[in-house]
Formats: structure tokens, sequence, C-alpha cells
């Protein structure tokens, strides 16, 4: 993984073509890169968030934002009434439970 100015990137190598690709992940937008070595491709992905955040600003548009923070989630009517039971028997609200179990989810991988 690649971060910069708050963006994350992720990059793969093709052998058939000996570059190393990648894409930037947490944007709507698509701001791509590559380099034939690892250091270059560290510099390409750098550049390329600096580009598109320059291309931003002389178009007048506001750069898509690494994540906001809210997510909108569809679950069974089940599910979320059995997530929102166990959220008010912790004293907790339904947000602050799910984000504390996800983030639980993930510090165990």
């Amino acid at each position: 993984m690649l971060e910069y100015k708050g963006y994350v990137g992720h990059a793969e190598y093709d052998s058939e073509s000996h570059v190393f690709h990648g894409e930037v992940l947490d944007t709507r937008d698509v701001i791509t890169f590559q380099s034939d070595t690892v250091k270059g491709l560290e510099r390409a992905f750098r550049e390329s968030i600096d580009d598109y955040l320059h291309f931003c600003a002389e178009r007048g548009d506001t750069p898509d934002k690494p994540f906001s923070g809210r997510l909108m989630v569809r679950l069974p009517p089940e599910l979320h009434r059995r997530a929102f039971v166990q959220a008010r028997e912790q004293g907790k609200s339904l947000n602050q439970w799910i984000a504390e179990n996800l983030e639980d989810q993930l510090t165990r991988r």
C-alpha cells in the first residue's frame, strides 16, 4: 500500500510488460500510475495525486476526498433488529456499535 496526502494506492507487477501499475483506491475518480521500478512507482503515485489535485484546482472542482466516514448499509430486517438490540443492551448507539465491531474485525486480520 502506498499513502500520500490522505490517499491510498495499490499496485501490482505485470510480468508480461515488466511494469508496476496501480491505482488510487479511496476515491470515486480514476487515478492511475505506473513505473518500471519500485522507487519510480512511489514517485509516480505521488505525482498522480499532485496532478489530480492541481487539475481539480484549475477547474475549480473539489477533489474527491478519501472517505467521508458516512456509509449506508442495507441489512436484512432481522439482522438490523439484532444489531440494534445488542447495541442498546451495551448502552451504545447503533453507529457506535457497528464501528466498534467493524474495527474489532479489521484489527484481527
